[in-house]
């Protein structure tokens, strides 16, 4: 099997389709065989999510009477710090190559943080991730029947959360197969290496993702491991493991369908390590010319024209299935499901003063139940001072 073929510490890359469109020739036919609507599907996702990103971090600038985002110094003028976020823009081609296997209410999907492109095709509602973006928890309540743990934070963690639950699944004599993922600075994690190892003594049907995007917050690689290469370090524990093109849908579809496969036949976990990059910088509230050297912007610049959504649409154009029209009516209804969500999650992104205490106990105990009162005592009459402060503030200026 193939994926015994790269289960070695070599630096090897599976390809299928590269950035100058050339096809792998052992998998033309496999090429071929996809079923157009799921490429078009794929690259939906794709482009939704990259532009949903896009306007999630224009929330944060101030903009011209025309829409235009106001540029001082050619970098974008901070209106104020609206909402925080970690885009996977640069990774679209392996989050929805690995997401849209997964089948709803059957399959779980176990993310980290850095994973919109995954979550909304595997069926996390837009609204509800911004939602928690904006600092609303509410946003991490998943509709029933969508398999998805919530946004997970402590680094590596979801990698032990995947694990009990494909030992669930095996309890139970499911058939569902538990994807889970994880940044590259994470595999400095000992909770990787203890959930690979567990994963890999009971044989559990899931499948462990690495997304190799160059960049832990501000450390590069080459400052994380002295190991060759991340999928290696499944190795250790037994586990067969493949690097892929992370940027190349076709490439990240297959090595997925392969790990499923043999999850479900009972041969246990696989790892996938996808090579890709990170565009935008950690978070919203990043800054990469903090610590970007002159060598990692022209490194960036090679990547960028490596664009994992460039490749795909050049596929779709010369293989007839798609044409600028199309292009113009999928961005024209991205943007307003996009608009919607926003306008849905800024509704309702303000959180109670009740919703701070009311979830750890049955019942309030009196000494919270005395706090919570005390909080909204203090909120309530902060309001007030702030609201009179505005008022006179702007008599002021009328006057």
């Amino acid at each position: 099997m193939w994926i015994e073929k790269f289960d070695n510490p070599q630096k090897e890359v599976f390809q299928i389709l590269n950035e100058k469109q050339v096809i792998n020739p052992e998998y033309v036919n496999y090429v071929k065989k996809i079923d157009d609507k799921v490429l078009i599907e794929a690259y939906r996702f794709m482009t939704l999510s990259r532009l949903q990103e896009k306007m999630q971090l224009e929330m944060n600038y101030e903009k011209d009477a025309k829409g235009n985002v106001v540029l001082v110094n050619g970098q974008p003028k901070v209106k104020a710090k609206i909402i925080n976020f970690l885009a996977s823009s640069g990774q679209e081609a392996t989050e929805v190559g690995y997401a849209i296997n997964i089948r709803k209410s059957i399959d779980w999907l176990v993310p980290a943080y850095r994973n919109n492109a995954a979550w909304i095709t595997a069926g996390y509602p837009m609204e509800k991730i911004i939602q928690y973006w904006l600092g609303n928890e509410a946003g991490s309540q998943i509709p029933e029947g969508i398999n998805i743990l919530p946004v997970n934070i402590p680094i590596a963690s979801q990698y032990s959360h995947a694990a009990g639950l494909a030992l669930a699944e095996k309890y139970k004599k499911g058939n569902g197969v538990i994807f889970t993922t994880i940044g590259d600075g994470g595999t400095s994690e000992g909770e990787f290496y203890e959930a690979l190892n567990f994963a890999a003594i009971q044989k559990l049907p899931v499948v462990f993702f690495v997304e190799n995007n160059h960049w832990s917050l501000d450390t590069p690689t080459s400052k994380a491991t002295m190991s060759p290469t991340f999928a290696q370090k499944a190795s250790a524990v037994g586990i067969p493991n493949i690097r892929v093109d992370g940027n190349d849908f076709f490439a990240v579809y297959h090595a997925t369908n392969v790990a499923i496969e043999r999850a479900k036949k009972g041969q246990g976990p696989s790892l996938i390590e996808a090579i890709t990059y990170r565009q935008y910088a950690h978070s919203a509230f990043d800054i990469k010319k903090d610590y970007f050297t002159e060598k990692d912007y022209e490194i960036e610049k090679a990547w960028l024209k490596k664009d994992p959504i460039i490749r795909m649409k050049d596929y779709l154009v010369k293989n007839k299935l798609w044409d600028e029209k199309k292009e113009q009516a999928l961005h024209d209804n991205n943007l307003k499901t996009i608009t919607n969500a926003i306008a849905w999650a800024q509704k309702h992104a303000a959180v109670s003063i009740d919703e701070i205490f009311d979830y750890t106990y049955e019942k309030l105990p009196p000494n919270l139940e005395a706090q919570k009162n005390q909080a909204k005592e203090f909120f309530n009459e902060t309001e007030k001072e702030v609201s009179n402060l505005w008022n006179e503030t702007t008599h002021k200026q009328l006057a």
